[in-house]
């Protein structure tokens, strides 16, 4: 038997103020909650907002990918 799986991939930003690893992991926990079977989460961006000359917060754009189940 082949594995004939479809997997879909959305596109979320994830926000910290600690750093672009917690703003991945954001994405992923938040994610999780609502879809199944997450596979993949690629890093496609990653930027920080400044104020003041300082970083305020970190954003990271991610590819997530989970099994579609139709």
């Amino acid at each position: 038997m082949t594995d004939e799986s479809i997997y879909k991939i959305i596109e979320l930003v994830g926000v910290s103020t600690k750093g672009w690893e917690d703003a991945v992991s954001n994405i992923v926990e938040k994610a999780s909650k609502s879809l199944r079977d997450l596979r993949i989460a690629e890093v496609e961006q990653l930027d920080a907002k400044i104020e003041d000359g300082k970083v305020v917060s970190y954003r990271a754009k991610v590819k997530l990918s989970f099994k579609y189940e139709i």
